[in-house]
């Protein structure tokens, strides 16, 4: 029972810059971590970010220099600023939360997020 509401993609230029929104409702007390993940067509799905609380204080982990995760408390939502884009990043972005403690590891991988958005398509194109 948690749901939510991604936003932010679009058609964007090379070089330009996105900032992705994901707000989560619902049994958001449970979760311990939520990330992005990216899908181009006919790819699996691809770990691009996470940030991760259970049990202590915030951390934030990003296989790409370009992009940063954050996350507002208070508003239960999540952000990937994503800058100096190229078309090599275009593809649908997905938001994901997980309610399961695991140790950092795990949440590089889609199987710890028992929760996922509708995604958003990041389109870079000249």
């Amino acid at each position: 029972q948690v749901q939510f509401v991604e936003s932010g993609g679009g058609l964007v230029q090379p070089g330009g810059s996105l900032r992705l929104s994901c707000a989560a409702s619902g049994r958001t007390f449970s979760l311990s971590a939520m990330g992005w993940f990216l899908q181009a067509p006919g790819k699996e799905r691809e770990f691009v970010a996470t940030i991760i609380w259970s049990g202590g204080k915030p951390d934030a982990l990003s296989v790409k220099g370009r992009f940063t995760i954050s996350r507002n408390n208070a508003e239960n939502t999540v952000y990937l600023q994503m800058n100096s884009l190229v078309p090599e990043d275009t593809a649908v972005y997905f938001c994901a939360a997980s309610d399961q403690y695991y140790g950092d590891p795990a949440y590089l991988a889609p199987e710890a997020y028992a929760y996922w958005g509708q995604g958003t398509q990041v389109t870079v194109s000249s």
